[in-house]
């Protein structure tokens, strides 16, 4: 799994949530996580998640350091149990450097009663896509939000390196994991 940081201000609008998006962009080809910071603006035409479609919820962040990942299969559980996988790796990176409390619920973070983040994961035809969100500026979000900038973390791109180089880890040793035991009752 390939992981790269795109210097570049990209918002995020969830278009980039397509099958081939990182390739297209970036050209890397194959299971990849690229990360980069942009302004997150998500009308509801482009959201995939129906209960906040259903509630008119969009998404708004000023400033945000957004996690694309795409993984070439298309089983949405596992796509979601990875999209926990690396909430819960962020919300650990965070611990190691706070002194406040990071919540995870379900596949969201929050500190205090701020909410750190947005996630989803999907599938497409030729692959599955998770999307995080970790604000950074709170200014105009329509929620109660807590930024990165709030808990002092000032360099979201270190942050970002660490983190997708601890889920390609963590990949690389799910695979290795399956790869060296025996079947049983065969």
């Amino acid at each position: 799994m390939e992981t790269r940081f795109i210097e570049d201000l990209i918002t995020y609008d969830g278009s980039q949530l397509s099958p081939h998006w990182i390739y297209r962009n970036f050209s890397i080809l194959g299971d990849a996580v690229v990360s980069f910071t942009g302004e997150c603006r998500v009308e509801l035409s482009h959201m995939v998640d129906l209960v906040d479609v259903k509630s008119g919820q969009w998404i708004y962040s000023p400033l945000m350091l957004h996690f694309i990942v795409e993984k070439f299969d298309t089983d949405l559980e596992r796509a979601v149990l990875r999209q926990r996988m690396l909430i819960t790796i962020i919300k650990e990176w965070l611990e190691e450097r706070l002194t406040s409390r990071v919540i995870r619920r379900g596949d969201d973070l929050f500190v205090g009663e701020g909410k750190l983040s947005v996630s989803i994961a999907t599938v497409s035809l030729a692959s599955t896509l998770i999307h995080v969100g970790l604000n950074i500026d709170t200014e105009g979000t329509p929620v109660k939000t807590v930024g990165l900038k709030d808990l002092g973390i000032i360099d979201a791109r270190q942050m970002a390196q660490d983190v997708m180089s601890r889920f390609r880890e963590e990949m690389m040793g799910i695979y290795l994991a399956r790869c060296k035991v025996r079947g049983v009752g065969l």
